[in-house]
């Protein structure tokens, strides 16, 4: 129940600003915490191993994980709600800890005139030789840009800006040759077919000018099933597994066609071929 908690915050905020009332034009901000339970929570009970979804309760979508070790940190979208980008902390993936924010100095990104739904979106987290990295898109602030920490509780280095990275949800992949690679949601090669026909994108990263370097190269264009007219591939990430590289990404949308695909191959570059079970994970058959 939610109700009483509800009831103390509006009294709480009311006799703040009894006490101290804004000044006509002057901005009040004060930060507050809600709690809610479900009765049917206390009526599970959990066995060893077992746990409860949702692990994070509350506002945080677009999860992205990286491990180090025994370690594992995530990141999740905030769009324009400041300070941005909660870094969180596990051991076991499934009791987490908020060690601070990857955006947390005004200077870093400017969200003034931005709707709350805009700005950071689909945070993807990377390690590679002990510097923690976000890549993100800031939608209608400039586009995507890549932050780096030692420490990933902070601070976050200012935004190293991608302009010539277009399209949302940027991610970066590591090689063990380590060369780096980034990948994009962004326009098709040509003109669009219809609504929603987008494509993937690869371009190698030199980690130490901090800029990207040589051509792009297409690895997905339209979905794994192109005849289907799939829309909006994106989310992109590629992992690599006993000299396979795997690409997973969204497909359909963020409604009621969602679903996540996979493909692999033998080269960073591709071609990648799609899993024949796509997709490894949907709600499309659900009433």
């Amino acid at each position: 129940m939610i109700r009483p908690t509800l009831i103390a915050l509006a009294l709480a905020l009311s006799v703040t600003a009894a006490h101290a009332a804004p000044k006509p034009g002057q901005a009040q901000f004060r930060n507050f915490t809600y709690e809610g339970a479900d009765p049917v929570d206390a009526q599970v009970k959990l066995a060893p191993g077992q746990y409860r979804n949702p692990i994070l309760k509350g506002f945080y979508p677009d999860p992205s994980i990286t491990r180090v070790g025994d370690d594992f940190y995530l990141v999740n979208s905030t769009f324009a709600y400041f300070p941005g980008l909660p870094v969180w902390h596990s051991t076991d993936l499934v009791n987490w800890t908020q060690i601070g924010n990857a955006i947390d100095r005004p200077g870093m990104l400017d969200f003034k005139r931005l709707g709350l739904s805009r700005a950071v979106f689909a945070p993807a987290i990377e390690e590679h030789e002990g510097t923690f990295y976000i890549l993100n898109t800031c939608v209608d602030c400039q586009g995507n840009f890549l932050i780096t920490a030692k420490d990933p509780k902070g601070p976050w280095s200012d935004p190293v800006w991608l302009p010539t990275v277009g399209g949302i949800d940027a991610s970066i992949f590591f090689d063990d040759d380590g060369r780096a690679w980034i990948l994009n949601n962004d326009e098709p090669p040509g003109p669009a077919e219809y609504p929603g026909h987008r494509a993937i994108w690869i371009q190698e990263y030199d980690a130490k000018t901090q800029k990207i370097i040589g051509p792009r190269t297409l690895l997905l264009d339209k979905g794994v099933d192109p005849s289907t007219k799939p829309i909006w591939p994106e989310g992109p990430h590629i992992l690599k597994k006993d000299g396979w590289y795997y690409l997973t990404a969204a497909e359909g949308g963020t409604a009621e066609g969602h679903s996540q695909v996979v493909l692999r191959a033998r080269t960073v570059l591709g071609p990648y071929v799609p899993y024949k079970n796509n997709p490894i994970l949907t709600q499309r058959g659900l009433p």
